[in-house]
């Protein structure tokens, strides 16, 4: 499912309307940090994982030896 213009027009439109002009910028700012934080955070999680899994297999390597 992907989002076309005209529904991004429409949830622009509702979106002024219900926080007003002066706070749609700060809003804007705001959801840009948010967004740039839980991506950090996703790479964050993701390198956890991988070395996660390289200590894993270095410790089944030691235990076949």
């Amino acid at each position: 499912m992907r989002i076309g213009t005209n529904e991004l027009l429409i949830i622009l439109v509702v979106a002024l309307l219900i926080f007003g002009p002066k706070n749609l910028p700060k809003l804007g700012k705001m959801f840009g940090k948010t967004m740039n934080n839980f991506k950090k955070g996703m790479e964050e999680g993701e390198e956890e994982e991988n070395t996660s899994k390289a200590e894993t297999q270095t410790e089944k390597k030691d235990d076949e030896e």
